[in-house]
């Protein structure tokens, strides 16, 4: 429903605009994401060569049985430090992304009801049903994305509470666990 050559251009200029933001933003998490994985590969390497020195030490069974919790109980903390961490990235980019295409659907919304309601005053005699049909449809469809946007805000919530519970518990059990450990 465009009405003039530069309501094409906007419309192209700010589609344009809304893909080069989200293909930045791709770019910046996947360049996190690498950083993470690059920086778990750094230390893992080196936790490797750490318990490589530690093994040729060990004496007997006891200090081998030691050395091996003592490995497991750090790698199962750097996993979730790093699954923590990734997650965090991932939820960023998801709510960012979010942000954009609601103001993309917004500023969509607001030149088609401007559109609309110019077509209205300049309408002919009778065509005002058909012209209410489509401001109700519109309406309707602002209303529907509205409540697709609320319940997806809701699962993500939902999500990121059980995300949060489930890290949390992993880490009172590895802590748990050190100190039972550390008590016997």
């Amino acid at each position: 429903m465009f009405t003039s050559a530069d309501q094409v251009t906007d419309f192209n200029k700010s589609t344009i605009e809304a893909m080069m933001g989200v293909a930045k933003l791709s770019f910046d998490a996947t360049e996190r994401v690498f950083g993470l994985s690059l920086e778990i590969g750094k230390e893992s390497f080196a936790d490797a060569t750490k318990t490589a020195q530690a093994l040729v030490e060990v004496k007997d069974a006891h200090g081998l049985l030691d050395l091996r919790t003592k490995t497991t109980e750090a790698s199962v903390e750097k996993a979730l430090d790093y699954s923590r961490n990734f997650y965090e990235v991932a939820a960023n980019t998801q709510s960012q992304l979010s942000a954009m295409f609601e103001h993309h659907s917004a500023e969509m919304n607001k030149n088609f009801a401007a559109a609309v309601e110019k077509a209205v005053k300049s309408a002919p005699v009778g065509a005002d049903v058909a012209l209410a049909a489509v401001k109700s449809s519109v309406a309707a469809t602002t209303a529907a994305m509205e409540s697709m946007t609320k319940a997806a805000k809701q699962v993500s919530n939902y999500a990121d509470a059980g995300v949060k519970a489930t890290t949390e518990a992993a880490v009172a059990a590895v802590k748990t666990t050190k100190a039972s450990k550390a008590a016997k």
